[in-house]
C-alpha cells in the first residue's frame, strides 16, 4: 500500500498575524523599558498662552512669547507656533523624567486594535468611499474598456508606465506627502500593469516606492520638511538642494531597479516572485475570461470624472489644507456622480457600491491594527524613554559618525514611531541642539530624520506596506524579497548624501 505525501506547503502569515506579533512585541516592550516621558509644549491660540504638560500630567500656562521659549530651552522661533507652523506638541529638552511603569498586557493587547479602528477611522471612511466607486467602476465596465484601450496605447513601450508613475507620484511625496492618498490607485493600476505583462509587485513598487522615495527625499513637504525644520529651530530652505539632489537621484536609482525587474518578468513571467498567485491575482483584478466592453461615450465620462477628482485632491491637499474629512467628502460625491453617469440604476448602483466597499473590510481591520501598535507604545510611556535613550548615543560625538549614527537612529525611531510629523515634533527639539555639540549644522538632522523614517517605510508593519499589499493579496515575505536588495542601495545612497551634507 503505497502513501501520498500529504504534508501542506507552509504559507506566510497574513498582514494581520505580522502585525498581531509586532503587537506583542511592543507588549513585551513595555515590561522590559522603564516608561518615562519629556514635559510637552503647546501653544493655545485662543489665549496666546504656552501650555507646558509635565510627565506626570499636570499643566501649566506661560506667556507666548520668546522669551519663554528660551527660558525653556526651545529654539524655535515663535513665529512657527503663532502662524500654526507647530501646531503638535513639542518635547521640551532637558525635562525627561522616568515614570512609573505601565506594562500593556493581555487585555490593552485585544483592546489596542478597537482603538485603532476608532483612531483612525477617517482613514478607513476614505477607503470604504474608494472602494464603493470602484465597486461601480468594476460592474460598468468602465475599467475593463479603459484598460485595454490604454494597453494598446502603450503596446511596445510598457516601460513608460513605470518611469510616468514612480516620476509623479515621487513628485507627490516632496511636494505635499503623498502616501496614504495613493491607496485610491492600486485597484486601478494593477489591472493596467498585469495586461502590460508585469505582475501586482510591479504596481506596488511604481506606486509605493514613487511614493516613499519622494517623502524620504522631501523638499518642501509641510509633514516632514517644513514642520522638522520648524521645530528644529531653522528655515526649511536650509539642506533643500541637498534633498532635492537627492531626490532626483534616488527616484532614478529607484526606476531603474523597477524596470529592470519589470522588464525580467516580461520576457520570463516565471521569474516573477510572486508568478504562483498570478492566476488569483488577475481573476480578482483583470477578469481576463470577461469580454472586453466597448469603450463608450459614458464609460470615458465616468472615468474621466474619477481622474478629475484626484487632480481636485491633490489640489485640495496642497494648497487648502485639506485633509481625510475633505478627501472622503469629494469622494462620496464623485461616487454619487458616478452611479449617476453609469445609468444601471439606483438599486444596481448601490448594491454595486456596497459591494465594492465590503471588498476593502480586511484593509480596513489592518489599518486599525497598524495603529494598535503604536498605542500600545504610547500607553506604556516607552516611545519618550526610547528617543532619550538615542540622545544619550550621540552626544559629543565626531562629526561624520555622529551623522551616520543620527541616520541610524532615526530608522529605529522610524520603526516605532511611523508619523513624520509626530515623530519630529517629538525628536527635533532634543536632537537638533545635539548638532551644535558636534559642529554640524541642524539641517543635517533633518536630512538624518528624513531618510531614516523613509527607510523604515518601505518595510515597517506599522506603516502603510501591509495595507497596501492586502489591497493586492501580495504577502509581506514576497515584498521583502523584493525590496531588500533596493533598500541596501537606498541605505548607501542616503549615507553618502548625508556625509556630504555634513563635511561641504
Amino acid at each position: 500500500m503505497t502513501t501520498k505525501n500529504t504534508k501542506k506547503k507552509r504559507s506566510f502569515p497574513t498582514a494581520y498575524t505580522v502585525l498581531f506579533i509586532v503587537l506583542i512585541f511592543a507588549s513585551i516592550l513595555t515590561y522590559t523599558v522603564p516608561a518615562g516621558s519629556y514635559a510637552k509644549l503647546l501653544y493655545d491660540d485662543g489665549s496666546q498662552m504656552f501650555v507646558v504638560t509635565s510627565p506626570d500630567g499636570s499643566t501649566t500656562e506661560y506667556p507666548g512669547t520668546q522669551a519663554t521659549l528660551d527660558e525653556l530651552g526651545v529654539k524655535v522661533n515663535i513665529d512657527r507656533f503663532t502662524d500654526g507652523s507647530i501646531y503638535k506638541a513639542v518635547a521640551i529638552p532637558g525635562t525627561y523624567e522616568e515614570l512609573e511603569s505601565n506594562p500593556q498586557g493581555p487585555f490593552e493587547i485585544i483592546k489596542a486594535p478597537i482603538e485603532g479602528l476608532y483612531d483612525t477611522v477617517d482613514i478607513i471612511m476614505f477607503v470604504f468611499i474608494i472602494g464603493g466607486i470602484i465597486g461601480v467602476l468594476n460592474s460598468s465596465g468602465a475599467f475593463d474598456a479603459g484598460f485595454a484601450s490604454l494597453s494598446r496605447a502603450t503596446k511596445g513601450r510598457e516601460y513608460l508606465l513605470i518611469v510616468i508613475i514612480t516620476f509623479l507620484i515621487s513628485l507627490g511625496g516632496t511636494t505635499f506627502g503623498l502616501a496614504e492618498e495613493t491607496i485610491a490607485l492600486y485597484p486601478i493600476l494593477v489591472p493596467v500593469f498585469m495586461i502590460a505583462g508585469y505582475d501586482a509587485i510591479v504596481c506596488i513598487a511604481a506606486l509605493y516606492m514613487g511614493s516613499s522615495i519622494g517623502t524620504m527625499f522631501s523638499t518642501v513637504n509641510p509633514f516632514s520638511s517644513v514642520i522638522a525644520s520648524n521645530a528644529a529651530g531653522i528655515s526649511f530652505m536650509n539642506g533643500i538642494w541637498f534633498r532635492g539632489t537627492g531626490l532626483v537621484l534616488a527616484t532614478i536609482i529607484t526606476i531603474v531597479y523597477i524596470v529592470r525587474y519589470a522588464e525580467k518578468i516580461k520576457k520570463n513571467p516565471s521569474t516573477s516572485l510572486i508568478y504562483d498567485q498570478k492566476a488569483q491575482i488577475e481573476e480578482k483584478f483583470v477578469h481576463v475570461n470577461r469580454e472586453i466592453p466597448e469603450f463608450t461615450s459614458r464609460r470615458k465620462l465616468m472615468l474621466l470624472v474619477f481622474s478629475l477628482a484626484f487632480v481636485v485632491m491633490i489640489w485640495g491637499v496642497s494648497t487648502q489644507d485639506w485633509w481625510f474629512m475633505e478627501m472622503t467628502t469629494l469622494f462620496l460625491a464623485v461616487g454619487i456622480g458616478i452611479c449617476a453617469i453609469s445609468g444601471m440604476g439606483e438599486k444596481k448602483a448601490v448594491e454595486n457600491f456596497v459591494a465594492g466597499s465590503a471588498d476593502l473590510v480586511g484593509v480596513a481591520l489592518t489599518i486599525g491594527v497598524a495603529r494598535a501598535v503604536n498605542l500600545i507604545m504610547d500607553n506604556g510611556l516607552i516611545s519618550d524613554t526610547i528617543l532619550h535613550s538615542a540622545t544619550n548615543i550621540v552626544s559629543g560625538m565626531n562629526g561624520g559618525i555622529f551623522a551616520i549614527l543620527m541616520l541610524l537612529i532615526f530608522c529605529v525611531l522610524g520603526f516605532f514611531i511611523p508619523s513624520s510629523s509626530g515623530l519630529a515634533v517629538l525628536s527635533m527639539p532634543i536632537m537638533a541642539p545635539l548638532a551644535d555639540t558636534v559642529g554640524l549644522p541642524r539641517d543635517v538632522i533633518v536630512s538624518a530624520y528624513q531618510y531614516g523614517q523613509g527607510l523604515m517605510a518601505f518595510i515597517t508593519p506599522t506603516g502603510l506596506i501591509l495595507v497596501t499589499l492586502s489591497m493586492v493579496d501580495v504577502t509581506y515575505d514576497r515584498w521583502l524579497k523584493f525590496i531588500m536588495p533596493l533598500m541596501g542601495i537606498i541605505a548607501g545612497f542616503s549615507a553618502v548624501m548625508l556625509l556630504v551634507q555634513a563635511l561641504v
